[in-house]
């Protein structure tokens, strides 16, 4: 059923035409080109509530949804955005991101503003903004005076965690009902068995996660309780007077401390479940964890694995520092345990492996997960981009990970090496304590052909070949210079230096710049095994890094490498590409000091992602030539990287960014910036055309979390 939309303000109420597309809403626009409006997006109380929505606007004549818009949360399932239609407007556009929810709106208004109520709503949001767009306005200068006022009316009086739990993760009396009224009906409920060992905790904060436990809206779980040999009497009493008053809780107790794994196991022991959840001592659940995890269970009965997202919360219940993740990504899990909680593995799956491994305390979990996830088929991993776990910090409480650091980077390296020995590779310490795995190059190494497009700046080429040949630990490289119409001086001599090396060759394409031509005509005349496709503008500032992005990619199972590239001041250029920002897609990170380790340390992982940069950008020849190469025809200039890298993951290659593989890159200098009216207009076309052959894939990049902002790749709310 379609949603109500309205038209309010400046006369009589009005409907608008809205239709149901297969991903979405599309509501008609048309003849409301630059009126300024507040649409508001209410949702039907009766429905699982969507998290995210993306908005855009369909203008002009090429049919397609432009750049998404900020939207803001105004709690209870409303959504808000404020501010000036495009002139030539001709629908607005609304999908859901979260998977396996179709959109439940119930009501869609526009209501038209008029100048002096704009001002106010500025005035509240940002008074400087705003008087400097009156002052422009008063000026004669409308258009400047609008892109100020647009930037008031963006501005969040109210931002950060807390806002954002408030307008988007706090259930309603409706939520509640919604959710009892369901799992009621559900004629097959999956029993969750919480394992939880127990040692010594504060009473208050055992009560209290045993309480939020209790305070669940699913009511089929079981607590499967191991007190770890408690000393202190008043943890045994509150154990025995919650276990006599609760039916579903189950209890067993150990003779002597065994730590932390044995006692989980001795709780699996107790399980009825199919499937269980690993809850510590001293963490909280929100009321509707088990919910949402029951849905997906039942949503998909092969699942085998089930994660969230989690934040930290602390004795005054102050949630902080939440962790939006990835889906499953494997290279990233042999870094770091960010899959961590809230976990819920099938029972059945953990007692195959034995549980939980003593001797591994402080990354016992991680090991359990590098153990399920090796041989297991992704599509049996889910993840819920929801917080639905509070990890408290401090206050008395503390995990074992906190009291001995030390020990557990060694017990996660030594997990990890196990995996990486299986693998032929091996595990190190790497920055910040997580883990690097350093894969072997075969031997002898392949060769790598590297192919630059050039046109002219030979200043430029001749920093890119000089690190290449002088400052490049890698034994056998080939480059193969596309020049296109290169007609300066300064050009011929650099290719003249280098006539009679043969690890050089010059291949002529004449004509307008094409990168995709001119990237397939390298390819073409490439001999290595391995294709490096390398911008004209980047400088190599370490040795090792065309061993790692080798080595990387050829791996059978990998598709494409991309590299950490920074500006030139020591920032970040490109962390790896986010699908869905701007329209189509964004680098991540973009701007981040070298130094810093990034959101939950993504900058100092080898990662998985949806796509690299061609700027640097190494793959086996035989993937390139499997999916064809670059789309000379449709993506002459832009965003041919991104389609490339997309084809190779639809042919079922993963696609990895490593930070270890780190260059400077010059950024556009030799081709320059998007500034004149054909570099605009083809620039639009080639956006179109990424929407028209990737919108879906764009809507939910999967290693972005479908919470944070898709108006940049900062990794923010």
């Amino acid at each position: 059923m379609a949603p109500d939309v309205r038209l309010n303000g400046h006369g009589p109420p009005r409907a608008l035409p809205v239709r149901r597309e297969p991903d979405g809403l599309c509501v008609d626009l048309i003849g409301l080109g630059g009126t300024w409006v507040t649409i508001t997006l209410t949702d039907d109380p009766g429905a699982a509530r969507n998290a995210r929505l993306l908005m855009s606007f369909v203008a002009g004549e090429s049919g397609r949804p432009g750049a998404p818009l900020a939207e803001e949360a105004l709690g209870g399932g409303v959504f808000a955005w404020t501010g000036r239609l495009p002139e030539d407007v001709r629908a607005l556009r609304i999908t859901g991101l979260v998977p396996g929810r179709p959109l439940s709106l119930q009501r869609i208004e526009l209501h038209r503003r008029t100048r002096p109520a704009l001002l106010a709503r500025g005035i509240l949001r940002d008074p400087g903004l705003t008087l400097r767009a009156a002052f422009w306005r008063g000026l004669g200068k409308r258009v400047r005076g609008r892109a100020f006022l647009d930037r008031a009316l963006r501005h969040r009086r109210e931002t950060g965690y807390g806002a954002w739990i408030r307008r988007s993760a706090t259930l309603g009396p409706a939520d509640r009902a919604r959710i009892r009224a369901e799992v009621a009906g559900w004629e097959a409920a999956p029993m969750i068995s919480v394992l939880m060992p127990v040692h010594d905790q504060a009473p208050r904060v055992l009560r209290a996660a045993i309480r939020s436990l209790q305070a669940q809206l699913y009511p089929h779980w079981e607590l499967c309780l191991c007190d770890d040999a408690s000393r202190k009497p008043a943890v045994v009493r509150l154990i025995d007077r919650l276990a006599a008053g609760d039916p579903r809780i189950r209890v067993v107790r150990r003779a002597e401390n065994g730590h932390i794994a044995r006692a989980t196991n001795d709780a699996l022991a107790l399980a009825q479940g199919p499937f269980c959840a690993f809850m510590d001592h001293d963490d909280a659940l929100p009321e509707q964890a088990l919910y949402e995890v029951a849905r997906a269970l039942r949503d998909d009965p092969e699942l085998v694995l089930v994660y969230s997202d989690e934040d930290k919360i602390e004795g005054r219940k102050r949630r902080f520092e939440p962790h939006f993740k990835a889906d499953f990504d494997r290279e990233l899990l042999y870094g770091q345990n960010y899959i961590n909680h809230l976990t819920v593995i099938r029972t059945e799956a953990v007692r195959a492996l034995g549980g939980l491994r003593p001797g591994l305390e402080g990354s016992q979990d991680h090991d359990l997960l590098l153990r399920l996830t090796e041989g297991l088929d992704p599509a049996r991993i889910r993840h819920i981009p929801m917080v639905l776990y509070h990890w408290r910090a401090a206050d008395g409480s503390g995990t074992f990970s906190d009291r001995a650091v030390a020990r557990t980077e060694a017990a996660r390296l030594r997990a990890v090496a196990e995996v990486a020995e299986r693998q032929g590779a091996r595990a190190e310490r790497g920055p910040h304590g997580f883990v690097r795995v350093v894969r072997p190059l075969p031997e002898p190494a392949p060769r790598v052909s590297v192919i630059i497009p050039t046109r002219d700046r030979a200043e430029l080429l001749r920093v890119t070949l000089d690190g290449l040949f002088g400052a490049t630990d890698y034994p056998d490289i080939e480059v193969v210079v596309v020049d296109n119409d290169s007609r300066e001086p300064e050009t011929r001599a650099l290719f003249d230096g280098y006539r009679d090396d043969p690890r050089l060759r010059v291949v002529a394409v004449p004509g307008p710049f094409n990168f995709s031509d001119l990237s397939n005509r390298g390819a073409a005349a490439a001999s290595g095994a391995v294709l490096l496709f390398l911008n004209n503008d980047v400088e190599v500032i370490e040795p090792g890094w065309l061993a790692e992005l080798a080595a990387q990619a050829v791996r059978p199972e990998i598709g494409a490498v991309g590299a950490k590239l920074l500006y030139p001041d020591g920032t970040v250029q490109h962390g790896g590409v986010v699908l869905g920002i701007g329209g189509v897609a964004g680098h991540g990170h973009l701007g981040l000091p070298d130094e810093d380790p990034g959101y939950f340390a993504r900058m100092v992982l080898v990662q998985e992602v949806s796509a690299v940069t061609g700027a640097c950008l190494a793959m086996r020849t035989e993937v390139f030539r499997a999916v064809g190469g670059f789309d000379a025809e449709a993506l002459k200039v832009a965003f041919n990287d991104i389609d490339l890298c997309l084809r190779i993951r639809a042919a079922g290659y993963r696609i990895l960014w490593t930070p270890f593989a780190k260059l400077v890159h010059h950024e556009s200098k030799s081709r320059g910036p998007e500034d004149t009216p054909e570099k605009r207009a083809r620039f639009q076309t080639e956006t179109a055309v990424m929407q028209e052959r990737w919108g879906p894939q764009l809507r939910a990049d999967p290693y972005y979390n479908i919470n944070l902002s898709r108006i940049s790749a900062h990794y923010r709310l």
